[in-house]
């Protein structure tokens, strides 16, 4: 295995042998991409040259067998390869360059059996099936076949999980290390990928989600699968992150074009990034209420939490809050720690309900109950709303953890939109407590300074 090494950092290398898309949303285009999400450095060998857009491919150029092969000779020969993946290969001519040249390494090798395009354009010859099968499949890694092309690399129809399973176990006799038929033309609530390797079944599941923007998410999956392998993941661990990639790829899909749209394979790169900036904007709010005396007197027995939402919340791990609370300790408010996310429990779930419901509300903390404190908020012009636990149903008070979300929702519900404040006044063992909500930390500083201001 050969790596280029970047101020004394080993980077690994990865390769996309495909076809280019002028649409920009599959092809090598969407490898590259996929290939820096991951973290690893893109080369490539183009095969072929589409015109094609959302939804049509209009023509196809294939490039001279010889060229594709020397694009991959000389990539090897200077940058080295750590895996490599193909898409496109179109012809028998071109497969048979690529074989011959790839079977001189010992790189893994990611197979996307394209066959054909989103909009339905043959994107493999019919004459090119036969030796797809014996000069390609025998030497890849992985295998990436959708519900059609597992079906035609089988020899059999696929109308659920076992026949899946079982056109998996047809395909690894062809000669490949390891097989994934996607699950995304399979239906259902979920998307199930299953991989067949060594004799063993592995399912994947994600939520599956309802969008036209799909184009590419087969290249982008079989890219990120490489890129992980590259960076020396086993398998099935680079198939579990490919599948997470891939979903948000999918799920932050560009509206754009008039057909298939693209799937967006930086958008988990830009959801963990946008994390910094969430515990950087917390810690600043924290720093504020800080610098406010009178917010001591604010906090409850039970202690506060200040808690910050990236976008679209999936579970509390997405929202971070305050390791062990807030407390007072000689009139001033203390933390034992910097924020975090995952540490809150309570009131990340608070912001998790409040965000469905209005996906602008991030941020929330939970202060002391007064009567003094809710005319306070009411005097500032906040919206003030509330529910009692004694309508709380038993089967929801049997949870734990689970009475806030409850309480949240029907509230909001009565009132029609997320309040600035939800309070109740407790019950047996429980606290009564306020709930302030904001779009960000600064709009939950703002207000408690303004409550502050007026009690």
């Amino acid at each position: 295995m050969v790596w280029l090494k970047t101020k004394g950092k080993e980077i690994p290398v990865a390769l996309t042998i495909a076809g280019s898309d002028s649409g920009g949303g599959a092809g090598i285009q969407a490898d590259l991409k996929t290939f820096a999400t991951v973290g690893v450095h893109g080369t490539a060998a183009i095969t072929a040259i589409t015109a094609q857009n959302t939804y049509s491919v209009t023509k196809v150029q294939d490039v001279d067998p010889e060229i594709v092969k020397e694009q991959i000779r000389v990539v090897v020969e200077d940058l080295g390869v750590n895996a490599a993946k193909t898409g496109m290969l179109h012809t028998p001519e071109i497969i048979n360059a690529v074989a011959n040249e790839v079977s001189k390494y010992d790189f893994p090798l990611v197979v996307d059996p394209v066959m054909i395009a989103k909009s339905g354009a043959p994107l493999l010859k019919a004459e090119a099936m036969d030796t797809l099968i014996k000069r390609i499949v025998p030497l890849a890694t992985v295998i990436t076949p959708n519900k059609y092309e597992a079906e035609k690399l089988a020899g059999i129809k696929i109308q659920g999980l076992d026949d899946a399973k079982e056109a998996a176990r047809k395909i690894a006799k062809l000669g490949a290390k390891a097989v994934i038929v996607k699950g995304g033309h399979l239906g259902g609530n979920e998307s199930i990928d299953i991989l067949y390797m060594d004799g063993r079944y592995y399912e994947y599941k994600l939520p599956r989600i309802d969008t036209k923007n799909t184009h590419g998410t087969g290249c982008s999956f079989s890219a990120a699968i490489a890129g992980y392998l590259a960076k020396g993941e086993s398998i099935p661990s680079a198939v579990k992150k490919a599948k997470k990639l891939v979903y948000y790829a999918i799920k932050y899909g560009l509206s754009i074009g008039r057909g298939h749209g693209p799937v967006n394979p930086m958008a988990i790169l830009y959801r963990e990034s946008e994390k910094y900036s969430v515990l950087r904007e917390l810690w600043e709010a924290f720093k504020a209420l800080k610098a406010v005396p009178e917010v001591a007197m604010l906090i409850p027995e039970t202690r506060s939490n200040f808690v910050y939402s990236i976008p679209e919340p999936e579970d509390i791990t997405d929202i971070a809050g305050f390791p062990g609370r807030i407390t007072v300790d000689e009139n001033e408010i203390v933390v034992h720690g910097r924020p975090d996310f995952g540490v809150s429990s309570h009131m990340a779930r608070a912001v998790m309900v409040a965000s469905m419901f209005d996906p602008e509300i991030r941020s929330a903390m939970n202060i002391k109950y007064s009567e003094r404190i809710v005319s306070a908020a009411i005097k500032a012009g906040f919206s003030v709303a509330s529910f009692d636990r004694k309508d709380e149903p038993k089967e929801i008070r049997e949870k734990e953890g689970f009475t806030l979300q409850w309480g949240i929702s029907k509230t909001v519900r009565e009132v029609g939109y997320v309040p600035d404040i939800v309070y109740d006044k407790g019950d047996i063992g429980k606290e009564p407590m306020i709930r302030i909500f904001g779009n960000r930390p600064r709009d939950i500083v703002r207000k408690i300074q303004k409550i502050i201001e007026l009690l």
